[in-house]
């Protein structure tokens, strides 16, 4: 707005600005002649001194020049032009008499009216500032977006892979459809619905989802548009956007990424009077104070329940709080084919294969995947999209793009190719290891090489002797080094962080230690002034954490011996392996079976 109003100032200065030059220019040469009364021209006319006379209509002005070249200028009555022509013919001068321009009349009219013109052109000015509907006094007026009805409306069909949850919020639909069925059997609707889970996951999809089913209005803001730097604008807002819900009633309020706006009081240096908390106190007043807001239903989405102010999770605000995970293998299947919908499949795409190399993926990285398949297929001018192309995306999206222009010495490639071949063997031979899918030497992202395992079903629990697996698998590159050059490298500096990682989690939080026994080490403690972040707490003493140390060592380096002795033994097949990514840079599963198959 600031910059409106120093435009429109900036406008008005130079447009005077102009005209007085103008008028300057223009009466530059009158103020350069000397002015002599009518009185006196008559005089030398009759002494018959004036030798030649202009004489101007318009300006009613007459400039003459003497016998000895003097030249003035006179300013003579309206109306005797015609008189002071003939006298001057008399005096024998040579008298020219100028034709009436427009221009000076415009100029002279603009000249009379400028002022009126500055006057209107502030009201139009302010006019228009108050058209807008003054933005100073609708600072503290809510930013919430309402969902046009010529945009393509969400269903539950647009939505999938979340059957459970959609299930949870159809009450909500049929509710916003048919009250009375509700209100005759003296049931209460819950005010708000709290959707929370990963990143990626849909919460924001499945709120638009519920507005379209109804058929409602859906309000939208994020929690970060109530909280501005001056005070008590948020709290307005928060005002303003809940009067909006009110006169469109019954419809959707959605506040995306709650946690902005809904962090537990006393979580910063302001205290009580901090503007986020009063944020905060006007939002909780709205959705359960002594105002009432029928049929307006406040859906919330967030990936950090942990920090928000339990006082907005009691019943009467969210009452009822979804949990939005991450697909499981059935449904990346359903999101695979909504995302696929509309774009061509060769015949050997196969998305139940897709879905189950794809564990942990969320919608987002579904959607992300269908998309970069179909960049890769057009890049490479196909009418189709192949599974070759599928499986790339995969890997792009996983560990980055490919990068050929990172060219490794012969040594590197072969310390690449040996320590890839111990993840892959080790692997391959521990028994409760996943299979391996692929294994490559091709960096991709901050990875010289990588290993692909493939779990065969989804896993929710995990067992001691997994976690042991995985750890002697993620130290079985190391091992190789070790084993082949003598030497260790620093390739291995992630698969060691992995690993103490996995251990100590499964000493300390899962009590998977027989030394220490079945017990936690440790307390997750909220820090207050930093925002109820969870962090872990020792509650141990140094005796017990010298024994948790030992413990990790112990184990570690018991499973990194494990790892060795599996190497040593299948030497032949390490060889074989890393070979074959020297000179064909990729493996999948067929072949490394083949290998192991050829070699024991």
């Amino acid at each position: 707005m600031q910059n409106r109003w120093f435009r429109g100032v900036i406008t008005i200065v130079l447009v005077v600005l102009f005209i007085s030059t103008l008028m300057d220019i223009l009466n530059a040469r009158t103020a350069q002649v000397q002015e002599l009364p009518y009185s006196s021209l008559i005089t030398a006319s009759l002494k018959h001194q004036v030798t030649t006379a202009d004489v101007n209509p318009s300006q009613h002005v007459v400039s003459w020049t003497n016998k000895q070249g003097q030249h003035y200028q006179t300013v003579y009555a309206p109306g005797e032009t015609n008189t002071l022509s003939a006298e001057l013919n008399k005096a024998g001068a040579n008298v020219t008499v100028e034709k009436p321009s427009s221009s000076f009349v415009w100029i002279g009219l603009i000249g009379d009216f400028l002022p009126v013109l500055i006057v209107i052109g502030f009201v139009f000015f302010f006019f228009r500032q108050s058209q807008g509907g003054n933005r100073m006094m609708s600072f503290g007026k809510s930013q919430a977006r309402l969902q046009a009805d010529n945009l393509p409306k969400v269903t539950f069909a647009d939505v999938a892979g979340v059957d459970e949850e959609k299930q949870e919020l159809e009450e909500i639909v049929d509710f916003l459809k048919n009250p009375k069925r509700y209100l005759d059997m003296g049931a209460r609707i819950p005010k708000g619905v709290l959707l929370f889970g990963p990143p990626g996951t849909g919460k924001t999809l499945l709120a638009r989802a519920v507005a379209g089913e109804a058929g409602v209005p859906f309000f939208s803001e994020s929690g970060s548009g109530f909280v501005e730097m001056f005070v008590g604008v948020g709290a307005s807002r928060v005002r303003d956007l809940f009067e909006q819900a009110k006169k469109n009633a019954p419809c959707i309020l959605f506040i995306d990424e709650l946690d902005a706006v809904g962090r537990m009081r006393g979580a910063g240096y302001g205290g009580g009077n901090d503007e986020r908390e009063q944020t905060l106190n006007q939002l909780l007043v709205e959705m359960d104070g002594f105002g009432v807001n029928e049929g307006v239903i406040v859906m919330a989405a967030t990936n950090r329940p942990d920090v928000l102010d339990p006082a907005l999770l009691r019943p009467g605000r969210f009452d009822r709080q979804i949990m939005v995970p991450r697909p499981d293998q059935a449904g990346r299947r359903k999101i695979l084919e909504v995302h696929v919908a509309n774009k061509p499949l060769d015949s050997d795409v196969d998305l139940d294969v897709i879905a189950r190399r794809t564990p942990g993926f969320t919608g987002a990285d579904l959607a992300n995947l269908a998309n970069e398949a179909a960049l890769l297929a057009a890049r490479e001018r196909r009418k189709k999209i192949t599974m070759k192309n599928f499986e790339e995306a995969a890997e792009r999206v996983m560990a980055g793009p490919q990068k050929k222009t990172r060219v490794l010495s012969a040594f590197e490639k072969r310390v690449v190719a040996f320590h890839e071949g111990g993840h892959t063997l080790v692997g391959m031979l521990v028994p409760h290891g996943d299979p391996v899918n692929k294994v490559t030497i091709i960096p991709r992202g901050m990875a010289m090489g990588y290993t692909m395992p493939l779990p065969e079903e989804d896993r929710y629990l995990v067992t001691k002797e997994q976690i042991l697996d995985k750890v002697a698998m993620s130290l079985g590159g190391r091992a190789a080094e070790q084993i082949v050059f003598g030497e260790i490298s620093t390739g291995a500096s992630d698969d060691l962080e992995k690993s103490t990682k996995m251990v100590k989690q499964m000493i300390t939080e899962y009590g998977m230690s027989e030394e220490l026994g079945p017990m936690t080490y440790g307390t997750r403690q909220d820090q207050v002034f930093l925002g109820r972040d969870l962090v872990r707490q020792r509650n141990y003493s140094e005796e017990v954490a010298s024994k948790i140390d030992q413990a990790v060592r112990h184990i570690i380096l018991q499973q990194y011996e494990r790892a060795k002795n599996i190497l040593l033994q299948h030497r032949a097949t390490l060889n074989r392996i890393a070979i074959e990514l020297i000179e064909r840079e990729t493996l999948d599963a067929k072949e490394l079976q083949e290998i192991l198959r050829a070699t024991t």
